[in-house]
């Protein structure tokens, strides 16, 4: 199967030309051939009339499929434009895949959380998703959680919208001919590959652990000693800049796939320290965990967010081989960029230079993306959906 990727981005200010621009970009760039999926990101400046705004997109790209998002900022062919004031159109061919556009709600029912939506059957979920999802309303964790029971090992890939339509307060959705402010935006595919690559922008640090009494989210003891006092014996090994950046914002994290030798960076879901009790000498954080799981301490700079993402592209490009990669999408984090790199265009650079292919993406409120197997929701994170040439 042939597979062709293309992008188009623009800052003009006036929403129906920047539309026109980025959407006349990734037309050429598809030398002809049908677009079969429009993935596009707004800035807030162009919400205010979303929906001529998308039909400008769908007149000149004609998609099979097509969603999109609000964003606080978007990236396009090796830069960033943050700040709100960009425009990326993505369009894909791939003529032989299954592509299947659907919105997506949540709602509480009998104290859990009901998804509305999905086919009935979990065979025609597709082989991988991108979800676009709201962030006020809708329960992305819910959805993964389900995927990963259903579907175990099908990666989902996106992130939280992060800009809305004026005075709507929640971020603004496209999908298909329709502009929602509620649910999730989420297109299935079949007969494509797409290649997770996940960089949580954190490095292990000290020693493993394991955890030897935990409930829910709270962790007692690491080790068969109290969580919280094995924790401060950890930071007090470390080197003093490694314990500099423990004490800035305290990581841990958790080896989801127990089923090999060692592990190593992006071995681990990095989740924040998000209390402690000193008097049980418990920690919390920021996820689930069991008895017998291995954890590390983690940190996380702009050095260490860097490294991070280029080896977690450099085994990527390993993956795709000698055909390359046909072009990918990139989900960020909105505290990643400038303000944690001090440079502007970090992420789509190295995007760009590892792939040079053409790419489109976002500065998100949460990005999704596997981690040893299995979907989760994070924070600070780079998560790309990379689509193989062959």
């Amino acid at each position: 199967m042939s597979v062709v990727v293309s992008a188009g981005l623009s800052e003009a200010a006036d929403p129906g030309r920047a539309a026109a621009e980025a959407t006349s970009q990734a037309l050429a760039g598809l030398g002809g051939a049908p677009c079969d999926l429009c993935v596009m990101f707004a800035g807030p400046p162009y919400l205010d009339d979303a929906e001529s705004l998308l039909g400008i997109v769908r007149a000149g790209l004609a998609p099979g499929a097509l969603i999109g998002c609000g964003a606080g900022g978007v990236a396009g062919g090796g830069r960033e434009v943050e700040g709100g004031g960009g425009l990326a159109v993505w369009a894909l061919s791939a003529p032989d895949a299954k592509i299947e556009a659907r919105h997506l709600i949540t709602r509480p029912a009998d104290g859990a959380i009901a998804l509305g939506g999905l086919p009935d059957d979990a065979d025609d979920y597709g082989e991988s998703m991108i979800v676009l999802a709201e962030p006020t309303g809708f329960s992305a964790e819910a959805l993964l959680i389900h995927v990963n029971d259903v579907r175990p090992g099908m990666p989902v890939l996106g992130g939280l919208a992060s800009a809305a339509r004026p005075g709507t307060g929640a971020g603004c959705l496209f999908i298909d001919d329709e502009v929602v402010d509620n649910g999730a935006a989420v297109v299935s595919l079949s007969g494509i590959e797409v290649l997770p690559c996940v960089a949580q922008g954190a490095r292990p640090v000290g020693p493993e652990m394991t955890v030897t009494e935990a409930e829910a989210n709270v962790i007692a003891e690491l080790a068969s000693q109290p969580a919280l006092e094995r924790l401060k014996q950890v930071i007090g090994e470390l080197d003093a800049e490694e314990r500099e950046l423990a004490t800035e914002g305290l990581l841990l994290g958790i080896v989801i796939d127990e089923n090999q030798p060692s592990y190593e960076r992006g071995d681990f879901l990095v989740r924040p320290v998000v209390g402690v009790d000193p008097a049980r000498g418990a920690v919390a954080i920021g996820d689930r965990v069991r008895v017998g799981q291995t954890v590390r301490l983690h940190v996380r700079d702009a050095d260490s967010a860097g490294l991070d993402l280029a080896e977690a592209l450099d085994a990527r490009v390993e993956a795709v081989g000698s055909a390359g990669a046909a072009g990918s999408l990139l989900f960020t984090c909105n505290g990643r960029g400038a303000n944690m790199f001090g440079r502007p265009d970090h992420d789509a650079g190295l995007v760009a230079d590892a792939f040079g292919a053409p790419s489109a993406g976002f500065f998100c409120a949460g990005e999704i993306g596997p981690v040893g197997g299995r979907n989760f929701l994070h924070g600070f994170t780079a998560t790309i959906a990379v689509f193989p040439s062959e």
